[in-house]
């Protein structure tokens, strides 16, 4: 049996201007001019006047215009006049700091050839017959981008007869990918690591006699080579330490990911628009905001008359009324995202500018250990707003400082009490776990026991394990992996 309840709720709903608001707040100032570019497309009642700066205002005589109109409007219709005034000026406008016109140069490229392109320019001197160039082209074309073979042979056979139609064995493959391995760069066509650096190796004089002791450490002693296991080579080959050294320093010449130095030249290059600037002067920090891509925008002329003269029809027929109800929302629709933009500019610029507050020693030095501790609570607070706006300012927004461009979301972290009960920033701590690590003697490197012991003594009550997870967030290896002889 159906029954009918009445119930109360109390919901909070965001209204469209307020979800809008949110969406741009996330988008950094890099994305928000092409933001600005298709809102105006989507809505001819918005307009750029950023290339119209000479052009005379005719507003006044427009807003003196609709006020003589009032007399003739009916109860039902709306204020026209808040239809009909230009906007003023936004406060972040004047609070900006543009590139200057002869800063925005050309920025020239290299013509380089890709990677593959450069194996594939090489196919021709390597005298193949028409059917090892096929199986040549295969092969490359498995070839991923830091230059290792990733298929195995028997695959590339199967490959070859059901793609090409070519019945093939597996020993005229290996021939044909030997000869590919004497390609450019060195090291290329290897299936594995050991490979990669036997095959840069054996390029080399032979005649050396540590280019010979190289290439035995990595046929024989691969294994012991890679955990550095110094200890275990020097009793097998029965050498000096210096030796052992000097063999070693010419594995360390070799490139690992040979594809990648040339792979990398045809990768696209990005740029970072910062959207905050901070500068100094006469010795105080001072922020403004890069609005490079953010237009002056304002409510297009012609809609505006379109309006008022509707308004000023004294007999409106239902089209009219119809096309008058249009035009009012796509202004509406204008003014709630030149409203947003305001609002975005000036919720950034004080959320920054608290941050810039609190972080005033790291700024005015860029040393990490002055950074204190600061998660996204502390500055909501500050600035009286919801922690999820502050996570949206913070996020892919970065700022320009004298010491280099920081993406803001790093600048954020935990705090840890020191022993006279101090809070410090977990960024503080890992940069100096990261300096104690750098200034390590290499011949015995500190163990993760050892770096607890050495940040007690410097206050910080750490655990091994706390220890053992920063060292792998700054992507230091263990002590053993950073042993040098």
């Amino acid at each position: 049996m159906q029954q009918l309840k009445l119930t109360q709720k109390l919901l909070q709903k965001l209204s469209p201007q307020q979800i809008l608001l949110m969406k741009l707040l996330q988008v950094p100032s890099v994305a928000l001019d092409q933001r600005i570019k298709q809102e105006i497309e989507e809505n001819p009642a918005l307009e750029d006047v950023s290339q119209e700066m000479g052009e005379e205002d005719s507003s006044d005589e427009l807003s003196h215009e609709a006020e003589e109109a009032e007399d003739g409007k009916n109860e039902d219709e709306f204020d026209l006049s808040d239809y009909m005034q230009d906007d003023e000026t936004p406060e972040y406008r004047m609070q900006t700091n543009n590139y200057p016109e002869e800063d925005k140069k050309d920025i020239p490229y290299a013509n380089t050839i890709s990677f593959y392109e450069m194996l594939q320019s090489q196919l021709g001197d390597a005298g193949f017959t028409d059917d090892q160039r096929v199986i040549a082209e295969t092969i490359i074309g498995n070839i991923d981008d830091s230059g290792y073979l990733d298929r195995d042979i028997e695959s590339i056979v199967d490959d070859l007869a059901f793609t090409q139609g070519l019945i093939t064995k597996a020993e005229e493959v290996e021939k044909v990918l030997e000869e590919i391995q004497k390609f450019e760069p060195a090291g290329v066509g290897g299936r594995n690591l050991q490979e990669c650096l036997m095959i840069q190796l054996k390029k080399k004089d032979l005649s050396d006699p540590f280019i010979k002791m190289a290439i035995r450490i990595l046929d024989r002693h691969f294994d012991a080579f890679t955990k550095k296991h110094y200890d275990k080579i020097l009793k097998k080959l029965e050498i000096g330490e210096e030796a052992l050294k000097s063999a070693i320093d010419e594995i360390l010449k070799l490139n690992p990911k040979p594809g990648n130095s040339l792979s990398e030249t045809a990768k696209t290059n990005y740029y970072i628009i910062p959207d905050f600037i901070i500068s100094s002067e006469e010795g105080e920090l001072v922020l403004s905001l890069n609005s490079k891509n953010a237009p002056d925008l304002r409510l297009n002329r012609t809609y505006r008359e379109m309006l008022e003269n509707y308004s000023m029809a004294h007999k409106k027929s239902k089209k009219d009324k119809e096309a008058m109800q249009f035009v009012k929302q796509k202004i509406d629709s204008a003014r709630w995202f030149i409203d947003a933009i305001k609002q975005r500019q000036h919720t950034l610029f004080i959320t920054m500018q608290a941050i810039l507050e609190f972080q005033y020693d790291y700024f005015m030095t860029g040393d990490d250990t002055k950074l204190h501790p600061m998660i996204l609570k502390d500055i909501a607070d500050r600035v009286n707003l919801d922690i999820s706006t502050i996570s949206r300012v913070a996020n892919s927004k970065y700022v320009q400082t004298s010491f280099g461009t920081i993406l803001l979301k790093t600048l954020f972290s935990e705090s840890l009490k020191t022993d006279s009960g101090e809070d410090v920033s977990t960024k503080e701590v890992k940069k100096i776990l990261s300096n104690m690590i750098e200034g390590e003697d290499k011949k015995k490197p500190m163990t993760d026991e050892q770096l607890v012991v050495y940040l007690k003594e410097k206050g910080y009550q750490i655990a091994r394990r706390t220890v053992a997870k920063y060292r792998e967030q700054l992507n230091i290896p263990v002590a053993r992996l950073r042993k040098e002889l």
